[in-house]
C-alpha cells in the first residue's frame, strides 16, 4: 500500500523559538499548549511504499546546549534529553504502527545537529524518518523542549514544534512530540497527551476496595483520588478535562459526584436510596446521564452537571442502562432488555425516537459512541468480548477474544479502544488496549488491579 503524507516544513534554521509555547503553571491536571505558527513554509508530498508498521523511525537522545541541573532530572538536561526520547519511542512503539529505535541504541547528536542533521550518520541505519530534539534549562527554572521530524529520503524537515514546560510537565512535552509525529505520518488526530481514569481494585475477590485513580495515557504520573472508604465506580472525564464524574456508595446509598481535578473539591450532583448507575457527560458538559431503578423499573435520567432536578428520558417496562452521547450531542446510545434480552438502542437527546440497533442473537451492553461519530463500541454480553458496529447497527466486528472483556472506552482520536479484562478463576482485573483492526493488544501498567476505564480527551 502507498501512503502519501502531506506536510508543511520550515526552512532549516537555528533551534526553534518556543518561548511563547508554555504548557502553563503546574496544576494537577491541565495547562495550556500553543502550537508554533508555520510561516513561509513549503508544501511537499512524501511517498512511503509499504505498511506503516514497517516504517522505521530513529529517535536519538534530545540534545542540550549546556548540561544544567533541573528539578525534572537530578542528573541534568543531558540525561533528561534521553528520557524524553525514551518516552517518545515507547509511545510510538506501543501504538503498534511504527518500528522506532530509541536513544539507547543510537549515537547522540550534538546540539548543532538538531537543525542540520548529519545525514551520513543515519543513512545506513534503516530508518525512513529521523526525530531530533533538544531540551534547554531556563533562568526561570522552566524547560524549553523542541521536536523536529525529518524525512531521510528527501533529507528535509517535515515539521517542528516546541513548548516551554514546568519541570514537572516534561513528560507532556514528550507526549506532544509523539503526537506531532503520529499525526504527520498517519493523518489521524493525536492521543498520547491524554489521561485515563479508572477504578483501582484491591482486596480479596469477594471483598474488593474500589478507589478512583488517574494516570497519563502510558501509565505514568499515577495517583489515587479517593481513599476507598466508600466504593467508587464508573468515572468519566468532563469534555474540558477539568472534572471527573463518578458514582460512589456512601452508607450503602448511591451518589453521583463531580470532582474538580484542579481544586480537589467534590460536588454532590444527585443522590437517592434507589440503585443508580453509570453517569456520563454530554459533549457540551452541561448534562450528566445516569440510570436509576424505581419500583423495579430502571430508566435513564438526565440532570444538570451542576445539580438540580433530574429529567427522565426513558419510560418502558424493563431495564434501560447506560447512555453515551453522539459527538454532536444529538443522540444517545444505551442498552435495554425491553425486547427480552440485553440489546443496544439509540434515541434522540430528549428521549424521543427510541429504536433498537443491535440484532443477530448476541447481547449488547455498555455501548459507547466513538469521538469520531462513525462507530459504537460495546460489550458482547453473550461472549464477553469487545465489538464495534456502525451507529445504525451494521458492520459488526469482534475485536477481542479474552475470557471476560468489558466496558470499552475510546481514545480521543477514535482509533483505539481501552477496556478491562477479568482473569478466569482469580478474578483479577486489568486494563487493555486494542486498535480497530483487532490487533496490537497490550496491557497497561497499573499498580493494582484495574477496571471501569475512562479515556479522557486530548489535553488542552
Amino acid at each position: 500500500m502507498k501512503y502519501v503524507l502531506f506536510a508543511s516544513f520550515l526552512a532549516l534554521a537555528a533551534p526553534l523559538s518556543a518561548q511563547n509555547q508554555d504548557l502553563g503553571q503546574p496544576i494537577p491536571e491541565g495547562g495550556e499548549v500553543e502550537t508554533i505558527e508555520e510561516d513561509g513554509g513549503l508544501e511537499v508530498t512524501v511517498s512511503f511504499e509499504g505498511n506503516l508498521d514497517d516504517l522505521g523511525i530513529a529517535i536519538p537522545g534530545f540534545a542540550t546546549d549546556r548540561d544544567v541541573a533541573t528539578p525534572a532530572n537530578s542528573s541534568g538536561t543531558a540525561a533528561l534529553g534521553k528520557e524524553l526520547a525514551r518516552v517518545i519511542t515507547s509511545d510510538l512503539r506501543n501504538n503498534g504502527l511504527f518500528k522506532p529505535t530509541g536513544p539507547d541504541a543510537l549515537p547522540q547528536p550534538g546540539f548543532a545537529e538538531i537543525t542540520a542533521p548529519s545525514w551520513s550518520t543515519w543513512s545506513n541505519r534503516g530508518a525512513e524518518m529521523l526525530v531530533h530534539g533538544y531540551v534547554r534549562g531556563r533562568a526561570d527554572s522552566k524547560l524549553t523542549v523542541g521536536c523536529y521530524l525529518y524525512d531521510m529520503a528527501l533529507q528535509q524537515e517535515l515539521v517542528r514544534e516546541g513548548w516551554v514546560v514546568q519541570p514537572a510537565d516534561w513528560r507532556r512535552a514528550a507526549h506532544k512530540c509523539a503526537d506531532l509525529i503520529y499525526s504527520r505520518l498517519t493523518g489521524e488526530s493525536p492521543f498520547f497527551d491524554s489521561r485515563i481514569a479508572y477504578i483501582a481494585e484491591t482486596g480479596t475477590k469477594d471483598n474488593r476496595t474500589k478507589r478512583l485513580a488517574i494516570m497519563d495515557s502510558d501509565g505514568a504520573n499515577h495517583r489515587f483520588i479517593t481513599t476507598g472508604r466508600s466504593t467508587a465506580l464508573t468515572p468519566r472525564y468532563s469534555p474540558d478535562y477539568k472534572k471527573l464524574s463518578y458514582l460512589s456508595y456512601v452508607d450503602g446509598n448511591p451518589r453521583i459526584y463531580v470532582y474538580d481535578i484542579g481544586t480537589g473539591r467534590q460536588t454532590l450532583i444527585t443522590q437517592s436510596a434507589n440503585p443508580t448507575f453509570a453517569p456520563r457527560w454530554s459533549p457540551d458538559g452541561r448534562w450528566l446521564l445516569y440510570s436509576m431503578a424505581v419500583n423495579g423499573n430502571t430508566d435513564i435520567y438526565r440532570v444538570s452537571s451542576s445539580g438540580g432536578e433530574p429529567i427522565r428520558l426513558t419510560d418502558t417496562p424493563g431495564i434501560d442502562i447506560g447512555g453515551s452521547y453522539s459527538p454532536d450531542g444529538s443522540r444517545i446510545v444505551f442498552e435495554s432488555d425491553r425486547s427480552g434480552a440485553q440489546q443496544c438502542y439509540v434515541m434522540d437527546a430528549n428521549g424521543g425516537n427510541q429504536r433498537r440497533i443491535s440484532f443477530g442473537g448476541a447481547r449488547c451492553a455498555t455501548p459507547e459512541w466513538s469521538p469520531r461519530g462513525d462507530q459504537i463500541a460495546f460489550t458482547n454480553a453473550s461472549t464477553f468480548n469487545i465489538s464495534v458496529m456502525s451507529p445504525s447497527g451494521g458492520n459488526v466486528r469482534v475485536l477481542t477474544n479474552g475470557w471476560q472483556d468489558e466496558a470499552p472506552t475510546w481514545a480521543p482520536n477514535g482509533r483505539i479502544i481501552q477496556f478491562f479484562r477479568t482473569e478466569r478463576n482469580s478474578g483479577k482485573t486489568g486494563l487493555y488496549q486494542v486498535d480497530l483492526t483487532g490487533e496490537n493488544l497490550r496491557k497497561l501498567p497499573t499498580p493494582v488491579d484495574a477496571s471501569d476505564p475512562a479515556w479522557g480527551p486530548i489535553l488542552p
